[in-house]
């Protein structure tokens, strides 16, 4: 019991910093200001199950399927990168609103709720959530295995700490509409462009790793 402990919050202290569902809250703030609280939810919903889905595939199959596909880290981190970028400029210099009073009409209709954007998967999911780093970090440790033997105690470890880590990921992403209600249609437009700022540049930092590791596995670069 007691290395099963040590190894599920061994996994949460690994993957909290790196999938960080703090940020994940924040772009979720920036991209539903305008959402009736049904449909945010059912958003974060979805997107629990969708992060929860995409650890065990990453875990049970991330390197088969990466080598089936020919992907490296480094493309990884490339395609990551701009998908970061591209949704950071567009919540960076967001459409022109209509007016106040179409706003609240369309939010009040519930046949319009079909028509808002589906951010569950992108970009919650991926890459806030689980991106390059997360996968990497997955992979990584399904690899470290000793003898890549998958016993009972592995499986039960893995499902524990990824159900943990989507209780974490929910809790955090439900606490930020009260948030939302606190900073109020201003503070969510002043938010919404300074993450999209923010995800520009994550997005930029991705790419400038990837063409990194890229030179130096082309011998381009010693370190």
């Amino acid at each position: 019991m007691h290395a099963f402990l040590d190894y599920v919050g061994f996994g949460l202290l690994g993957l909290l910093p790196i999938a960080n569902p703090i940020t994940s809250a924040t772009v979720l703030l920036a991209l539903t200001g305008r959402y009736p609280e049904a449909e945010r939810n059912r958003q974060i919903n979805r997107a629990t199950i969708y992060v929860s889905i995409v650890l065990l595939i990453c875990f049970y199959a991330g390197n088969a399927v990466m080598s089936g596909f020919g992907i490296s880290l480094p493309g990884l981190r490339l395609a990551g990168g701009l998908i970061v970028a591209y949704i950071g400029f567009g919540m960076l210099f967001p459409p022109a609103h209509g007016k106040e009073d179409e706003v609240q009409a369309e939010m009040a209709s519930q046949e319009h709720t079909t028509k808002l954007q589906d951010i569950a998967f992108i970009p919650l999911t991926m890459p806030c959530t689980t991106g390059p780093g997360t996968i990497a970090f997955i992979i990584s440790a399904a690899a470290g295995i000793p003898g890549g033997a998958l016993t009972p105690m592995v499986h039960v470890v893995v499902v524990t700490t990824i159900l943990l880590f989507a209780l974490v990921f929910w809790v955090c992403m439900r606490g930020a509409t009260r948030i939302m209600h606190f900073l109020g249609e201003t503070g969510i437009d002043a938010l919404s462009r300074l993450m999209g700022f923010l995800l520009v540049c994550i997005g930029v930092q991705f790419v400038i790793n990837g063409v990194h590791e890229l030179l130096k596995a082309w011998g381009f670069l010693v370190q």
